[in-house]
């Protein structure tokens, strides 16, 4: 019987089986590799704090997730294929923390894509 995303533990079962469709993903995998380098565990332990921080109500994380992907020339077909690997890696739940994981990740990608179009018209910052 699946659970829903009550713990840390949970949590981190959560984004490592989603870093792990990540790193072998053929659309996203060298996006990350390039990006993250060997710097995997202090990235998954940021990931970690960040959906501890929106789904647990523990405020673990501090920073601001949009500025280093603004300068990564992510395009929809990015966003779109993030999505989709977070989705079937939510399969792995059931319950209101999974569909509130779900919920918020839409509004992410949008969020993110809506911002980097904005930017890629009158660049305030250089995204490439």
């Amino acid at each position: 019987m699946k659970g829903d995303i009550q713990t840390r533990e949970d949590i981190v079962t959560l984004v490592n089986r989603f870093y792990n469709r990540v790193k072998e993903d053929e659309v996203l995998g060298p996006v990350f590799v390039q990006t993250i380098g060997n710097e995997w565990d202090n990235h998954l332990e940021k990931m970690y704090h960040f959906w501890e921080t929106v789904l647990l109500d523990r405020h673990t994380y501090s920073g601001s997730p949009f500025l280093p992907h603004a300068r990564l020339g992510l395009t929809d077909a990015h966003f779109e294929r993030w999505l989709l690997l977070f989705h079937q890696t939510l399969e792995h739940f059931e319950g209101p923390k999974k569909e509130e994981a779900a919920y918020r990740a839409e509004k992410m990608a949008l969020m993110f894509r809506y911002k980097i179009a904005s930017l890629r018209e009158r660049p305030v910052i250089p995204i490439r």
